[in-house]
């Protein structure tokens, strides 16, 4: 199955032999992507917390959809956890707009290994 798709690529400028470039999708099957931040706080475990940021992957407007999101937590107690998985259904609001809901638990990591739990809302 071929799906159309549009977007552009950013290419670096840096001197950095291993720098990247950054894809930017703009249209899926003919509608408008839109992406959300999530952010929050994980759970109290083996005596710490980690924040994490990030924005989910692109995802077409205007129809039923969940996005995909991955990010690394805040490096605490030397150490850090990979979240990562796919938010729930876009949840409609009366005025317009929506959100999702995602939960999940963190990668195994630590010098005591151990795993957080994290939940929250992305941004509208």
């Amino acid at each position: 199955m071929e799906i159309p798709l549009t977007g552009f690529m950013l290419h670096s400028n840096d001197s950095d032999p291993a720098h990247s470039h950054h894809l930017y999708i703009t249209s899926w099957d003919g509608r408008p992507v839109h992406v959300h931040e999530f952010k929050g706080v994980t759970s109290y475990d083996d005596g710490h917390r980690h924040r994490y940021a990030g924005t989910t992957e692109p995802a077409p407007s205007g129809v039923q959809h969940s996005h995909k999101y991955f990010t690394f937590t805040s490096i605490d107690n030397r150490h850090h956890h990979q979240i990562y998985g796919t938010t729930g259904p876009a949840i409609y609001l009366p005025g317009g707009g929506h959100y999702h809901e995602f939960s999940g638990m963190t990668t195994i990591n630590g010098a005591n290994p151990h795993r957080h739990r994290y939940s929250g809302k992305t941004s509208l």
